[in-house]
């Protein structure tokens, strides 16, 4: 069963997403000229992350057919090209910092795991110390940015995406080892389904009130969706299952509470 379009769409999708809002300083910043301190900062992460995704390969899938590799090697331009085009319009600071460098790091990791999952091979543990780092790093940017004062609604967002497209190809991989489809659906797709339900029901576009608990359930289910990813767990089940099926439930109150506070706010 070959995943790469299941793979690569939701990814290129999430990321491709337009933004509701545009930076007024970011907007005065480009016409100005401004951006040459942001471009040589993703120039340098990119490269580093290219580096990473490129060692990570030659280390542990050396024996994957390189055809493989191709797909993940993709979306990797395809992430720093949206990346490109994004960032002289809603980037409002001078320099990328080293908060936006962890995420872009962060998706270099995920990315690296596309290769073993459109090939199919046996999970390991190098896939699982993957996916621990990547997930053991969110929280990392958010933590820089707000100490080198580099906060901006184009970090929020790079990082959320990255955890969605992290969960969405940690549940792939999950999913290929025997966990239950619904399990990976709501563990890995749930916020891609939001999105597409955005087109039929426009509320659903509505701003949310922060709450840390959506934060703490996001933080559950990339846990839970790592801890599938050891080999011990494999097929989800004993331990595997419990994680699951408690990371699931709480990620369908998370929604269920989101969409019910936007349908009362609804015009």
């Amino acid at each position: 069963m070959r995943l790469d379009i299941a793979v690569a769409r939701p990814i290129i999708v999430a990321m491709a997403t337009p933004y509701q809002e545009i930076s007024g300083t970011a907007v005065k910043r480009a016409a100005s000229g401004d951006t040459l301190l942001p471009w040589r900062g993703l120039l340098l992460s990119g490269s580093l992350g290219l580096t990473i995704w490129a060692g990570l390969h030659f280390a542990f899938f050396d024996t994957i057919a390189r055809s493989y590799w191709l797909v993940g090697l993709g979306l990797c331009i395809a992430a720093l090209s949206l990346l490109a085009r994004q960032l002289p319009v809603h980037y409002p600071h001078a320099v990328l910092g080293a908060c936006n460098a962890v995420t872009l790091l962060r998706g270099a990791l995920m990315l690296a795991l596309v290769t073993p999952l459109i090939a199919g091979t046996e999970r390991g543990w190098p896939e699982f110390a993957v996916a621990a780092v990547a997930a053991g790093l969110d929280g990392v940017d958010g933590w820089l940015a707000r100490r080198s004062g580099l906060i901006s609604d184009f970090g929020a967002r790079f990082d959320m995406e990255t955890d969605s497209c992290l969960a969405l190809v940690l549940a792939l991989h999950a999913l290929a080892d025997g966990l239950a489809w619904p399990f990976a659906v709501i563990l890995g797709a749930s916020r891609f389904l939001f999105l597409a339900a955005m087109v039929v029901a426009p509320w659903l576009r509505g701003p949310l009130p922060e709450r840390f608990s959506r934060k703490a359930v996001c933080a559950l289910q990339i846990a839970a969706l790592v801890a599938l990813q050891a080999p011990s767990l494999a097929g989800a089940a004993g331990l595997g299952l419990l994680a699951a099926t408690g990371a699931a439930l709480a990620v369908l109150a998370s929604f269920a509470r989101d969409i019910h506070w936007l349908w009362g706010q609804r015009a």
